[in-house]
């Protein structure tokens, strides 16, 4: 069985907020186990979220959701350790449904850095 790993020392940032609405569609949504609340970007060529971890982490899924009817045609997971940059580890390609899609490695063609040494994955995506 899989957990979470965001905890409240993660640090997270977003691409943008709609309408910098931050109250009714800020980046604290994303994580509140709340179905009827959720993170909101603007418009922009892709969205992202950033997260710095605490500790190094090991990626066993990667789960995302959209929903309001917007849905990616193709997302990329980077991924990097301490002050490196942000290297891919894999592009991703999202069903068009607000249903939870989970992806795991076991379906991942390739590594560009090893999974145990990440502590700032980003998952990016185009609308």
């Amino acid at each position: 069985m899989t957990h979470s790993l965001v905890c409240p020392e993660t640090v997270s940032r977003v691409s943008s907020v709609l309408n910098r609405n931050t109250r009714q569609f800020g980046k604290k949504h994303l994580f509140d186990q709340d179905e009827e609340t959720c993170w909101n970007s603007d418009q922009g060529p892709s969205q992202w979220v950033t997260l710095e971890f605490p500790q190094l982490i090991c990626v066993s899924q990667l789960q995302i959701q959209f929903q309001g009817g917007f849905s990616s045609r193709r997302g990329c997971l980077e991924g990097s350790q301490g002050t490196q940059a942000l290297r891919k580890i894999v592009d991703f390609y999202p069903e068009d449904n607000n249903s939870l899609q989970i992806s795991c490695p076991c379906f991942w063609d390739r590594w560009s850095v090893p999974l145990e040494a990440l502590d700032s994955p980003k998952p990016e995506w185009e609308p």
